[in-house]
């Protein structure tokens, strides 16, 4: 058979038709308390609503992709390599096929060690790592592939767009030019929908992944109870209209707050009502899509970004995979996911929604999306112009101003040359 190269990529032709996909959903709630992460320490007290692993697998006939996305907040990029390594060991699939994104909700349990978190967020991780339950939420994602692995069917797939009002910028501005966390509607954030439906040749669906910039923030620190939040709430709607698998798959949240963010329980932050305000969007744009085609074809890779380390910082050892210029600058991961004329980036950041936006903007392909907490969690990505303003995404970020021209230039050059 003759390959055909396309700059850094080899294709494979491939037939038509050949395309599968499946969709597992498992459960992940924990049975005893946990510390919750995202806020001061506190431990959970109770559920409000259960949490899954959800994965979508893709087979072009010459490529396997996965992605995972976890009702957690983040961890380490050590616990995705941990993971990662297992499942290349037991069933030889490669880092760059999979993907383990989380929703960030902050109603959700620690996993791993805090690594990154503990050097940014002094006093929030100083108890012990529950080993146990980062056990189950290892074993669990890994037979949960598996499963997708063996669920593999024929498949067609359909790519479109939304928008919805459910975000907003939280960096609210005082008369002093003061920034702070709070909501700022005059402020920039990304409100686009993206999606990717998989739907079997007789049209029912077997998973839809969600792409939406939402801190999963809704219930604020004086929450302790379980929960997926807002992400997880809107995927469970979706999930009992459509009746297939909805992976939510955060974007360039960094900056993005619901609309009703940190109330102390989810009635009085009007939980339920992301159902309508991000759900009901969603159900209208799926509505819109127009019948998936089978002649599919993946193209996965892997790139890294080297950018300043913040002066005065001591970079983790268990992260010396992410250190370059002897721990004086970050090496930061940046997948890519081409399907057809769509590409979906993902980097372990939570990046400002202008970055996202302008990447889309001058991306050379129809369709752009990004793919936040992807792989780990390396901390706050903000533009240039936030670290100027000053605020707390930029005091507890890694990054220095320059990061944002570096990731930039970086990721478009890519595109380009993939285009």
């Amino acid at each position: 058979m003759k390959t055909i190269a396309l700059g850094m990529l080899t294709v494979l032709p491939l037939l038509a038709g050949s395309f599968r996909a499946s969709a597992v959903k498992v459960d992940i709630t924990p049975e005893t308390p946990q510390w919750l992460l995202g806020y001061a320490p506190r431990q959970s007290t109770g559920v409000h609503d259960h949490i899954f692993h959800r994965v979508i697998a893709m087979d072009d006939g010459a490529t396997q992709f996965y992605i995972v996305s976890s009702d957690l907040c983040l961890f380490s990029p050590s616990v995705y390599d941990d993971v990662a390594a297992d499942l290349q060991r037991e069933i030889g699939i490669d880092r760059k096929q999979f993907w383990w994104a989380v929703t960030h909700t902050h109603s959700a349990p620690e996993v791993g060690p805090p690594d990154i978190y503990k050097m940014m967020l002094k006093g929030r991780s100083e108890h012990e790592v529950d080993r146990q339950y980062t056990q189950q939420i290892k074993a669990s994602l890994i037979e949960a592939v598996k499963q997708a692995r063996a669920s593999l069917q024929p498949a067609r797939l359909a790519i479109g767009t939304g928008i919805s009002q459910a975000n907003i910028n939280r960096r609210a501005r005082d008369v002093d030019g003061k920034i702070s966390l709070g909501l700022n509607p005059d402020g920039p954030v990304d409100r686009q929908i993206g999606l990717i439906r998989l739907e079997r040749p007789d049209g029912g669906l077997i998973g839809l992944v969600l792409n939406y910039a939402l801190h999963g923030t809704v219930m604020g620190g004086q929450n302790q109870l379980i929960s997926g939040d807002a992400p997880g709430v809107v995927a469970a709607y979706l999930e009992q209209k459509l009746g297939g698998t909805v992976l939510y798959l955060n974007g360039a949240a960094g900056n993005a707050a619901p609309i009703y963010s940190v109330y102390p329980d989810p009635k009085s932050g009007h939980l339920s009502e992301f159902r309508v305000l991000l759900g009901d969007r969603v159900l209208e744009a799926n509505a819109r899509m127009p019948r998936g085609g089978d002649d599919v074809r993946l193209q996965a890779d892997e790139t890294y970004v080297e950018t300043p380390l913040k002066q005065g910082l001591e970079w983790p050892a268990e992260l010396a995979r992410y250190a370059g210029a002897g721990g004086a600058r970050i090496r930061l991961p940046i997948r890519f996911l081409r399907i057809g004329d769509t590409v979906v980036w993902a980097a372990p950041v939570e990046l400002f929604s202008e970055i996202s936006i302008e990447i889309r903007k001058r991306s050379p392909f129809t369709h752009t999306f990004y793919s936040g907490y992807t792989n780990g969690w390396l901390g706050y990505l903000p533009t240039a112009q936030a670290f100027s303003e000053g605020g707390y995404e930029p005091s507890t970020s890694p990054f220095t101003p320059s990061a944002e021209m570096d990731v930039t230039r970086h990721v478009l050059n890519f595109l380009q040359r993939a285009r």
